[in-house]
C-alpha cells in the first residue's frame, strides 16, 4: 500500500521538532481526517537554513511532513514556494489515493510558514 520511501519517512522522520524564535511558522489542518501539521523555518539571506515540523496525524501525514522539510532546506524562499503537493507525493514515490489529502497539507504548511516569514519581514 505504501512505498518504501513513505515507510522510511514514517518510521524515521527527519527534522522533527520545533524551532524556538522561528523566522516563520505555518500550521494547517484537515478537519475530515484530523491531521494537523505545523512547520517552523529559519531563514538566512533568503535561503531556508532549517526546517522542523510537528505533525499529529496518520503515517502519510508524518511522511509528507518529513519529506517536505528535506525538500525545502537549502532552497530560496521563491524556490520553496514552488514546491507543490504533487511534488511531495512524487518524491515519496506516490501515496494511495485515499491518502493524497495528506500530501496537500505538507506543502500548504510550508507555504503558510513562508507567508508568516514574509509578514514578519514587512512584505
Amino acid at each position: 500500500m505504501y512505498s518504501d520511501k513513505v515507510m522510511d519517512h514514517f518510521s524515521n522522520p527527519r527534522n522533527v521538532g520545533e524551532i524556538e524564535n522561528a523566522d516563520g511558522v505555518g500550521e494547517v489542518g484537515n478537519a475530515s481526517c484530523g491531521d494537523i501539521m505545523k512547520i517552523f523555518l529559519t531563514v538566512e539571506d533568503n535561503v531556508i537554513k532549517d526546517v522542523k515540523f510537528k505533525t499529529f496525524g496518520c503515517g502519510a501525514a508524518i511522511a509528507t511532513s518529513s519529506m517536505v522539510t528535506e525538500m525545502a532546506i537549502g532552497k530560496t524562499i521563491e524556490e520553496a514556494l514552488e514546491l507543490t503537493n504533487a511534488a511531495v507525493a512524487e518524491a515519496l514515490d506516490g501515496l494511495p489515493a485515499q491518502k493524497l489529502h495528506c500530501s496537500n497539507l505538507a506543502a500548504d504548511a510550508l507555504h503558510e510558514a513562508i507567508k508568516n516569514y514574509k509578514e514578519k519581514q514587512g512584505e
